[in-house]
């Protein structure tokens, strides 16, 4: 009988999210939390889903012949144009992954592959079936999983995972091969690349004579499945204590990390997402975030657990969009990145003079009162007439929009529940709890913000940070470091006991979030443990707080705030959103000046006036947020050359990597300090 999701109980009490475990308050640190609804699950018990492939077979049960996973087939690379999307069901999954599964078990067997203590496998892709395909018969047939983030450097991917994972193969795309080969020196471990794309003639005998050379084989990953086909055996039964997966964090500050997770790892955490869950027949997921990324992966496992559907976009974020109408999803996880980018661009479309833009302020007024009193979030009539556009960007189906990696402003939320009439849930996890720790609970009014109570499977504490003041004993609300434990938390660092001993105390493990817990049980990330530094003045700043709250500023779209010891104010780096930036540039001006122009952009970000203008937006944010005099910025250099991945000043999850964003702009920094501290509120040099 296959695992169904657990609904929420009848009259859900919103006011009593989370409870206390008796006898468990000590000096120091909040007592132990748990989720009030359903509270402390055992994941271990019976119709529990504890290894990854009873979450594959779970969703096949409940029908093989349905569609799990879909794509765009490229028509035409000139117009470049795709087709609807095509699909596989559970089922020819099913015997592609046996086939894979099969062909690499026989390799490793028979020396073909070589295995240091872990019979490891990487792949090195975007989003697309065939990722999926290969981890779901890495699953099945006992082999280690370790995913290479597709917006990795070239030297990133060779240095660091594949050396430190011992990789002897890796499935990739086609115009991933000749970085690799090019890097075979720095990774003596690889000995073949198995391509998810057919390569012509001519490409083929030139790459495979290359890698020939460097003793490395080139296959296609038709070519393993024929393999398999021939030598094919059964799966493996798994254990919840086998290792399934070498997830490398994305790194904010040192080397990637590899988190090591358990097969009970992974199914707990999917165990987890299935209570309180109400998700529609036939359920379909878009996958456009890093499959890379634990976020991603745990999402779409999840809806293979229900027997849902995942259909991939077509690998440019530009087309996004496009691919969604064209799937029409139910489900949505995004960002907060690209959720401010929705909620700025339908906010500065409908938020225009005369009557257009008196209609839209009264529709999202009535709408927005309505769901902070009622938590209703449809209306038969603004729907109708102003909101139904903003639905169909993203398909015209969406019944959830899930957020997580990093904090988000409560008006944005509201905003998204009412313009998409769906439930938005913010959740909160990381990679060493497989992304699952807490998310809001639909229905709830007031939850914005917040991150909601414990996930079921898990249990939370504080933990005081004297140094910055964060206490348990703090009112009204206990503040401290968010610690977690649960069968979903991970084992340890691949070959690094001590980082592992310094995130791991006591079975809990230490996340270096700060977060409060509100009167309804309610958690909320606050701070960083690890981004404080100190003022010339001796006051402490927690720089990623500050980033937080001006990030909540309509005309930011990228900023890094940074602060210097013998300093005793802080400065920014400020790239502006050129949708909110052009007006203010028009008004500056006196002429029209188009979101669209970037050259035009490019001059004006040079006027005082218009850096002036954009200091005084950022400041009335701060103001709102009541941010002390210290904590403001004083002076910025706006760009609008933004922070990338590509540059290394951005993680493949789109973090701040903050020393390689001082470096890129140190000397517009140091030149911002050179000015002297202001005294009359000017932010530039006259």
């Amino acid at each position: 009988m296959p695992v169904q999701c657990t609904p929420y109980p009848d009259n859900v009490n919103y006011e009593k999210q989370s409870i206390i475990v008796p006898g468990t308050k000590q000096p120091g640190q909040t007592a132990h939390y748990r989720n009030a609804l359903f509270g402390l699950v055992d994941a271990n018990g019976a119709g529990v889903l504890t290894t990854l492939p009873e979450v594959f077979n779970n969703g096949f049960a409940l029908d093989p012949d349905a569609r799990l996973f879909g794509h765009r087939p490229l028509l035409s690379k000139a117009p470049l144009k795709f087709g609807p999307y095509v699909w596989q069901t559970y089922r020819e999954v099913d015997v592609r992954r046996r086939r894979i599964g099969s062909a690499l078990h026989r390799m490793f067997n028979t020396g073909k592959l070589k295995a240091a203590d872990l019979e490891s496998v990487g792949i090195w892709s975007q989003n697309r079936p065939e990722w999926q395909l290969v981890d779901l018969a890495l699953q099945a047939y006992g082999k280690v999983g370790v995913s290479l983030y597709d917006t990795l450097g070239k030297d990133s991917v060779g240095k660091d995972s594949i050396n430190h994972a011992q990789l002897s193969i890796v499935f990739t795309t086609a115009d991933h091969i000749a970085a690799l080969l090019r890097l075979s020196a720095k990774i003596p471990s690889l000995k073949v690349i198995v391509s998810f794309d057919s390569l012509d003639d001519g490409v083929r005998s030139v790459l495979s004579s290359w890698a020939e050379s460097l003793g490395i084989r080139i296959m296609h990953l038709s070519e393993v499945e024929h393999y398999g086909e021939e030598y094919l055996i059964e799966p493996f039964a798994a254990s919840p204590d086998q290792i399934a997966n070498l997830c490398y964090t994305s790194g904010t500050t040192n080397n990637p990390k590899g988190v090591i997770l358990t097969h009970g790892n992974l199914a707990s955490a999917v165990y987890s997402l299935m209570f309180g869950a109400h998700f529609p027949t036939s359920c379909c997921l878009i996958s456009y975030l890093p499959l890379a990324h634990i976020y991603e992966r745990i999402i779409e496992l999840t809806i293979m657990s229900i027997g849902g559907c995942v259909g991939y976009f077509t690998g440019d974020p530009l087309r996004l969009m496009e691919d969604a109408q064209a799937l029409k999803p139910h489900l949505f996880p995004a960002v907060p990145r690209v959720l401010n980018r929705v909620y700025q661009a339908a906010m500065a479309a409908g938020d225009v003079p005369g009557l257009k833009g008196a209609i839209f302020r009264t529709a999202l007024q009535t709408k927005l009162d309505q769901l902070r009193k009622t938590g209703v979030k449809t209306h038969a009539l603004w729907d109708t007439l102003v909101f139904r556009k903003i639905r169909a960007v993203l398909g015209g189906n969406v019944t959830a929009l899930f957020t997580g990696s990093a904090p988000i402003s409560g008006e944005v939320i509201d905003f998204l529940k009412i313009a998409f009439g769906c439930e938005v849930l913010e959740g909160y996890g990381m990679t060493e709890n497989c992304g699952v720790c807490s998310h809001t609970i639909d229905g709830d009014a007031t939850g914005a913000g917040t991150i909601g109570p414990p996930n079921p499977v898990i249990e939370i504490k504080l933990v005081d940070i004297p140094a910055m003041n964060y206490l348990s004993t703090d009112k009204p609300n206990p503040r401290g470091e968010l610690c977690v434990r649960g069968p979903n938390c991970f084992q340890g660092y691949y070959k690094d006991e001590k980082t592992t001993q310094e995130t791991i105390k006591d079975g809990w493990t230490h996340t270096g979030d700060v977060a409060e817990i509100d009167k309804y049980g309610r958690f909320k990330i606050i701070d960083r443990v690890k981004n404080i530094m100190k003022l010339s003045q001796g006051e402490y700043v927690a720089l990623e707080k500050v980033e937080n709250t001006y990030n909540a500023s309509p005309i930011v779209q990228q900023l890094y705030v940074h602060g210097d010891a013998l300093q005793s104010y802080l400065v920014a780096v400020i790239v502006p959103d050129p949708l909110v930036l052009a007006p203010v540039v028009s008004a500056i001006l006196g002429r029209k000046v188009e979101p669209t122009d970037n050259l035009a952009l490019v001059e004006a970000v040079k006027d005082p006036r218009v850096v002036q203008e954009v200091l005084n937006l950022l400041n009335a944010e701060a103001k709102k947020k009541k941010l002390a005099g210290f904590e403001m910025i004083k002076r910025i250099h706006l760009t609008m050359d933004p922070f990338t991945v590509e540059e290394n000043t951005l993680t493949p999850t789109f973090k701040l990597r903050r020393r390689d964003a001082y470096a890129k702009f140190k000397k517009e920094l140091d030149a911002l300090y050179a000015l002297g501290e202001p005294t009359n509120g000017l932010s530039f040099k006259l």
